[in-house]
């Protein structure tokens, strides 16, 4: 026995038919109809530029932990559909194990200093990574950025105190140096 079932596709989207457990094709925005249970609607992809925040803590190379947070947009390739529908379960976890992997290798490399001047370098690093497996997936990288680095609050506070220590000590060399010059100024103007 055979039902018509009917469904609509938004734009932006494809479904994903099977006929009796096998892949039958795509269909594309709009309205559909199916003969259920024999075929099915069975999924749907978003063509939309999804985006992907992972949090990332590691340690860089002077043993200051680090949390990044690391900004994946990626979406689906509309010519790999049936890849990008098949070949993963959850897409999100093997992006987000993939961005862990790499910063997890590029971070413990580089000092804490050297971290925030290298955020586009880690950045490339991940997308160029990411772009060789994903594709394979049917899915594509587009952007890959690193949108916060943010070390353990008492290493913040050390290193607020070492600016300000830099900062006193250039300002007692300066007011010392001042004196100096009115000293002698002083000094000239009594002769």
């Amino acid at each position: 026995m055979c039902w018509p079932v009917c469904f609509t596709i938004a734009t932006a989207e494809v479904g994903v038919l099977e006929r009796w457990g096998k892949y039958t094709g795509l269909v594309q925005p709009g309205l559909g109809i199916v003969c259920y249970p024999m075929t099915q609607l069975v999924g749907r992809l978003s063509f939309r530029v999804q985006q992907l925040n992972i949090k990332v803590e590691t340690k860089t190379l002077d043993n200051v932990f680090i949390t990044a947070v690391v900004s994946v947009q990626y979406q689906v390739l509309r010519e790999r559909v049936y890849e990008a529908f098949y070949s993963l379960t959850n897409p999100t976890q093997q992006i987000t194990a993939h961005v862990y992997d790499v910063m997890r290798a590029e971070l413990p490399t580089l000092e804490l200093d050297a971290v925030f001047e290298a955020k586009e370098e880690l950045a490339l690093a991940v997308k160029n990574a990411l772009a060789k497996t994903t594709a394979e997936w049917g899915y594509q990288v587009l952007q890959v950025l690193i949108t916060d680095l943010d070390p353990d609050q008492r290493v913040k506070n050390a290193m607020n105190e070492i600016n300000s220590s830099k900062r006193m000590k250039f300002a007692i060399a300066e007011r010392a140096e001042g004196d100096k010059i009115l000293q002698v100024k002083a000094a000239e103007g009594t002769t």
